[in-house]
């Protein structure tokens, strides 16, 4: 079973698709390699719900008003699907903007205003010495002390209140019921939303149709099995959503093939997961030194970041599943060795 892609004519920013009866595409551009994200506006009896915001740029500003311009009732609910700046950047605007309520898990509302105020494990400090006991050298250090962790810049403001979802709740949004699957790895309590009378997955960054979501472990739960929680997270989704369901992602296409899209997922992090124990079979290696392993070409001091966090996953997950072994050098740098399993005694 291979991915289908029923919409191919992507619109401009300030335009709007429709995709699903009362459900419609917009998409913004992004300041980064990904440079676009993927909002959805939904009828909702008499007025609108949004879900998800895109990043405070001007020229998303700018589409926006293009957008609310036209509408023919109120934005009454913004939903975000998490807590990352191109989903919940410009919320605070928005909301001022339209009068709407803004809808969340608690993870998410709560993990953003731990990362904006840079308390509880998360901040640039906190990032630097978990990187630092990972291997990474003196120059990418300094460079993330002098950048910082960068989110109060992609999110200048946050909502101070909010509805709270939670899994397994049924929300109506005009005349559908749409349940809420909760996912886990690449956020803390991911929202995506489904509703099988319509066919329509909303999927947030859960489940992207070319591209493999960034997974991460970071300094607060430095032991998480983020990549297991999150290959769980894919395997509970494919078994409650229907085979024809149409996927709406925060990046790429909308598509069809939920089930080989996992699939293909799992495949390609086992692959990883194979070449990462087979560089730790001769010499016991660190997260940093890994990441040539992992991606394979030039990263910038953005793309470093996410990279660590996702080698540090993948290691993570390697040790909990007793594949790998974990050390601490005489640098305090943590390394990691392929195990040699002996032969049972006889």
């Amino acid at each position: 079973m291979s991915l289908d892609y029923p919409f191919t004519e992507i619109p401009a920013a300030g335009e709007v698709r429709e995709v699903a009866p009362g459900i419609f595409w917009l998409r913004m551009p992004l300041p980064f390699q990904l440079d676009h994200i993927n909002l959805w506006l939904m009828r909702d009896g008499a007025g609108w719900t949004i879900v998800d915001t895109g990043f405070p740029d001007d020229a998303v500003r700018e589409a926006w008003r293009a957008i609310l311009d036209r509408l023919d009732g109120p934005v009454t609910r913004l939903i975000v699907t998490h807590f990352h700046p191109d989903h919940l950047g410009l919320a605070t605007w928005l909301l001022a903007e339209t009068g709407a309520e803004l809808w969340m898990t608690a993870g998410e509302f709560l993990t953003a205003h731990v990362v904006w105020n840079e308390v509880g494990g998360h901040g640039a400090r906190f990032m630097v010495e978990q990187f630092r006991q990972h291997g990474l050298d003196g120059e990418h250090l300094a460079r993330f002390e002098k950048r910082g962790s960068g989110y109060r810049k992609a999110v200048p403001g946050l909502p101070e209140h909010y509805r709270r979802i939670k899994s397994g709740d049924a929300i109506r949004i005009g005349c559908h019921t749409w349940k809420t699957i909760i996912g886990y790895g690449h956020a803390p309590e991911h929202l995506a939303l489904y509703c099988a009378e319509l066919g329509v997955l909303i999927s947030g960054d859960m489940l992207l149709p070319r591209i493999s979501t960034n997974i991460s472990v970071f300094a607060a739960t430095p032991d998480a099995d983020a990549l297991r929680w999150y290959l769980a997270s894919l395997d509970r989704m494919a078994e409650e959503v229907l085979p024809q369901t149409l996927v709406l992602p925060s990046h790429g296409l909308p598509f069809t093939g939920v089930q080989a899209r996992v699939g293909a997922l799992h495949a390609h992090h086992e692959e990883r997961l194979h070449a990462l124990e087979n560089s730790c079979e001769h010499a016991p290696q660190s997260a940093a030194g890994l990441l040539d392993v992992l991606f394979g070409r030039v990263l910038d001091t953005h793309q470093t970041m996410f990279a660590m966090g996702e080698a540090i996953a993948h290691l993570n997950y390697l040790e909990q599943a007793g594949r790998l072994s974990r050390s601490i050098d005489a640098d305090g740098v943590i390394r990691y060795s392929r195990l040699q399993h002996q032969p049972a005694a006889h």
